[in-house]
């Protein structure tokens, strides 16, 4: 994780899967059907700004911020990637449940004249709790000092701003994207991912457990 294209490749496919911008996007398409195109190209710009607001600051003060109550980085590994595996295994399992907790989430906007960029179409709709946990769980993979900090950050952000840029070219393009997909080719790449996503857990918990071996073993 020292260079920024393994933070890249360790991050983006965990914030697809559990942010989901195709699965995501025909939901949008549905909840803001009677709104005007400009309406909703508007909308789509401001959830993916605030999408990245929160995925970047999640990334970059989450993993600190339970440092700072006295959580170690290898328990924090493990921990984050436990919340990880355990998502993904539920994306993977019952990804209609997924679905109809996101539509639940999106269904105020329907009828509401104010303001709902960020409430509920970025919080909890596109970037809820579970991507919250996702990029904790994914800033606990940074190096513990030294250059590799800055270039783990660096990638781990770059898959944010590449989420971000999805979400919004999705959402503004929902309608086209239910046409070509549908609701089953959506959850048929939502499995796929979520798959990725399960794979990363396993890789987070996996360091976490080799970083605390020498700390276990030095005790005994």
């Amino acid at each position: 994780m020292t260079s920024w294209i393994g933070a890249f490749l360790l991050a983006f496919p965990a914030l697809f899967s559990i942010v989901n911008p195709l699965g995501s996007a025909l939901i949008f398409n549905d909840v803001t059907a009677d709104r005007s195109q400009a309406e909703r190209h508007h909308l789509a710009t401001r959830i993916a700004l605030y999408s990245a607001a929160v995925l970047l600051g999640s990334l970059w003060l989450g993993g600190y911020l339970l440092a700072f109550f006295g959580v170690s980085l290898g328990a924090l590994r493990i921990a984050g990637g436990l919340v990880v595996a355990v998502r993904a295994w539920e994306l993977l399992m019952q990804p209609q449940e997924h679905e109809t907790r996101k539509a639940d989430a999106a269904a105020s906007a329907q009828d509401c004249l104010d303001d709902v960029a960020f409430f509920p179409l970025t919080m909890p709709f596109t970037t809820g709790p579970g991507s919250i946990a996702v990029a904790i769980a994914l800033s606990s993979q940074r190096p513990a000092e030294g250059v590799g900090t800055l270039s783990f950050f660096g990638g781990v952000s770059a898959a944010a701003l590449c989420i971000a840029a999805l979400i919004w070219l999705c959402y503004r393009w929902s309608d086209r994207v239910g046409r070509i997909l549908g609701p089953s080719g959506a959850r048929v790449v939502s499995r796929l991912v979520a798959f990725l996503l399960l794979s990363v857990g396993v890789q987070i918990i996996v360091t976490g457990v080799e970083s605390l071996v020498p700390i276990m073993m030095r005790v005994t």
